[in-house]
């Protein structure tokens, strides 16, 4: 049912839950799991610095997608890992449409939610964007 999986993490507890299905779903499926980081970039297009919570750090990303690798390989699951700059939601399902992802396992709240305000969220313009079937983790 699922060939491609893809996974973006960030630093938010979801991302790590979100893990740990992605892993179920691969190992049942014997699916091809991609791990996706998004460098976001330093400004955006008012020229306001993000916020200090996204990652903006090259340091960060490698570190989050070697601990994620990590993860599944103690698992016994191959993964390959992408990272890219941009503006999440649209990177995250680009990608998906790269690798023709059967499948997005991704965080229901991640590092990329300003407070209150859901609407605005990283997942909720994914589940608008997606080229695929997404499954929120809450």
């Amino acid at each position: 049912m699922f060939k491609t999986v893809l996974l973006p993490v960030d630093q938010s507890r979801e991302a790590r839950e979100a893990a740990d299905v992605a892993l179920n779903i691969v190992k049942t499926y014997q699916a091809n799991l991609v791990i996706l980081a998004v460098l976001e970039p330093e400004e955006d297009e008012t020229g306001e610095p993000p916020h200090s919570e996204k990652m903006t750090s090259e340091e960060a990303v490698q570190k989050l997608l070697a601990e994620a690798q990590a993860m599944f390989v103690k698992a016994g699951v191959e993964v390959k890992t992408l990272e890219r700059e941009g503006k999440p939601a649209f990177t995250i399902c680009d990608v998906a449409d790269e690798i023709e992802a059967d499948l997005i396992v991704m965080g229901s709240r991640g590092m990329g939610l300003a407070e209150g305000n859901a609407a605005d969220s990283v997942t909720n313009r994914v589940i608008n964007l997606s080229p695929c079937p997404i499954l929120v983790v809450p």
